[in-house]
Order: structure tokens, then C-alpha cells, then sequence
């Protein structure tokens, strides 16, 4: 299996870090890994698939399900990604505009912290 996932907290966010081939062979413990997490209560979760060489179906449709875990707990679930390979799955199949996808780990910090920031007074005049 050429798969390796690391996690790192950054505030109420969590990184899960994954490299290598997502498949059928590896998707399962991508999922494992992913639930454990969310059973903590992480459900601000940024899932960087920049070193992600492949990626198929079945690691889409563990992405896909995850993302509707977290959101069912409140949560959300951004992407990071920069390969061609790996984001062309996601334009294929539509799901580049299901996911929140992000050229870099810093952009997706942001977004997540400008998500939970109030709104910005002055908006509606």
C-alpha cells in the first residue's frame, strides 16, 4: 500500500494530510482514518491531497461520503489540490463544484477562519 496519512490541529481544524494512491485498496483506511477523526468531534476537516498521485472512484466516493458526515454534524470538509491528474477527477464528475477546493493548505486555513468570522457589518446598504 503507497499510502501515508499524517493529521495536524490548527485551531478547531483539523489537516489530515494524504499522500500517495487513494484506491480500492487504500480508500478503506482513507475512510477509517477520516472517520476517527469526525467520532472526535473534528469536523472542521481540510483534506490536502497535494501529494496524492492517483485517485479513483472509490477513493472519490470516500471523499463524497465523509463530506456528508461532517456536514450532517454541523460540520464541512474543504479539499487541497494543485495536481492536474488528481483535480481532473473532480471536474469529470462535477464534484469540483460540490467540493470546496483550494490551490494551497494556507488558502483553505483562510477560508475555513473567514467562514466561521461573523459577517462583515455594512453589507445589505
Amino acid at each position: 500500500m503507497d499510502l501515508s496519512i499524517t493529521r495536524a490541529d490548527h485551531g478547531e481544524q483539523t489537516v489530515v494530510h494524504l499522500g500517495g494512491e487513494i484506491d480500492v485498496y487504500t480508500a478503506p483506511l482513507v475512510r477509517e482514518k477520516l472517520d476517527e477523526q469526525i467520532q472526535s468531534g473534528r469536523t472542521q476537516l481540510i483534506v490536502d491531497l497535494t501529494d496524492v498521485t492517483f485517485l479513483d472512484s472509490t477513493g472519490l466516493g470516500v471523499l463524497v461520503g465523509r463530506l456528508k458526515l461532517t456536514r450532517s454534524r454541523g460540520g464541512s470538509m474543504r479539499l487541497v489540490g494543485k495536481d492536474d491528474r488528481v483535480l481532473k477527477v473532480f471536474s469529470i464528475t462535477g464534484l469540483d463544484k460540490v467540493f470546496e477546493i483550494h490551490p494551497d493548505l494556507e488558502a483553505a486555513l483562510a477560508a475555513s477562519d473567514a467562514s466561521a468570522a461573523p459577517a462583515a457589518s455594512g453589507e445589505g446598504s
